[in-house]
């Protein structure tokens, strides 16, 4: 009893105040300006993902991974200031796993320093760049990196999906100490949940993979990873099932589920807001659906910073498309009333073995939607931004 009414009560406090009729979706239906974030022709122009946006967190600059090869697989990451729309080369000769999720690149330490993964002479590695000296500094070796909150330095990390060695766990990285700490164990995970783990996976090593944080720092869900063929370039370098959430604070496991989707936290930081128009009890793992939405294909959701709108992409078969045309669409988070905030072919840009998708996500105003395009031979990073209120 007291579990469905703690149930009850989140997902009250995460879709909005019953008593607030006003429509969030109103600024965004008319007078919304949307272009590309940068002018120069001639390179693809790239954000990382849903679980973090490209903007700085005081709203002055944009990151970005730009690259002039055809399969965008190797480039630099640069800053552009959103006033003057001058831009300046963070890092060069990044090497990265696909146009999916390109390095990915975030805002922590308040906006103080961003950190990104890379390939270097064969061996993985996260590094942080301080903004202020402009100086590098490699972070740890033999990892990958995950989703953090830009407020904080504290961000997960892991080990190779295809060949995690001896980090098969999930770790938590301190950008300015450079203290590594193991937050959840992989082998947790399997006596926490032998059946499902066995279901998943057989008797076939795993590791963590893909952490992301929760707003709060609090909590952390996580899918798992079982090597493949090695070749971390490929569909088969590893299989990659599951999805587990942890109670860092307390040291617990809270749920786990067989399917990923495409998850990410909503500002409460104990709402999962989940492809298929669906909210997740982090706390129960139960799931409720959004009422009277559209199925959206290819669906990654995000919340606003309020909390009231959910922000996705999705083919557009169902709204008078084809499967090479996508769009981005908000949605009221209580249901019923969305909006088709832009439309494009998608079908060109990156040559990458693992194509970029839209990916739109909000700034931490809630007044800008940033996501990436592929009409023409370059993927492009373009802005919506709204001048209601």
């Amino acid at each position: 009893m007291r579990s469905c009414l703690a149930m009850v009560l989140l997902i009250a406090a995460a879709v909005v105040d019953a008593n607030d009729d006003v429509d969030p979706l109103t600024p965004w239906r008319s007078g919304v300006k949307i272009r590309p974030v940068a002018t120069q022709a001639g390179r693809h122009t790239i954000h990382s993902y849903v679980n973090t946006c490209p903007e700085s967190p005081d709203g002055r600059r944009v990151l970005f991974f730009s690259s002039i090869t055809p399969d965008a697989q190797r480039g630099e990451l640069r800053i552009l200031e959103r006033a003057t729309g001058e831009e300046k080369v963070l890092v060069r000769n990044v090497n990265i796993e696909d146009a999916h999720r390109v390095a990915c690149q975030q805002w922590v330490s308040g906006g103080r320093r961003v950190v990104f993964h890379d390939v270097r002479d064969g061996e993985w590695l996260v590094a942080g760049v301080d903004m202020e000296s402009g100086k590098e500094r490699v972070l740890a070796r033999q990892r990958q990196l995950c989703w953090g909150q830009p407020h904080s330095d504290i961000v997960p990390i892991h080990g190779q999906h295809w060949n995690p060695g001896t980090h098969r766990d999930l770790e938590l990285l301190n950008v300015d100490t450079g203290e590594i700490r193991t937050g959840v164990t992989a082998d947790a995970v399997r006596a926490a949940y032998p059946e499902l783990i066995a279901k998943l996976f057989g008797e076939k090593p795993i590791s963590a993979f893909f952490p992301i944080l929760s707003p709060d720092l609090k909590r952390v869900f996580f899918k798992l990873a079982s090597a493949g063929n090695g070749d971390f370039r490929s569909s088969k370098a590893s299989v990659r099932l599951g999805l587990v959430c942890y109670d860092l604070e307390n040291k617990r496991f809270l749920f786990a589920a067989s399917n990923w989707g495409h998850p990410a936290w909503h500002p409460d930081s104990r709402t999962i807001v989940q492809k298929g128009n669906c909210l997740i009890d982090s706390t129960t793992g139960t799931t409720r659906r959004i009422p009277g939405l559209p199925g959206f294909h290819g669906d990654h959701p995000t919340a606003s910073p309020n909390g009231k709108l959910v922000v996705t992409d999705t083919t557009m078969e169902k709204f008078g498309g084809s499967d090479k045309e996508w769009g981005v669409v908000l949605s009221d988070i209580r249901g019923k009333n969305h909006l088709i905030l832009h439309r494009f072919d998608n079908s060109r840009g990156a040559k990458s073995w693992r194509r970029s998708h839209p990916h739109p996500v909000f700034s931490s105003d809630g007044r800008r939607i940033y996501f990436n395009v592929s009409s023409g031979d370059w993927t492009q990073l373009y802005v919506a931004e709204t001048t209601g209120r």
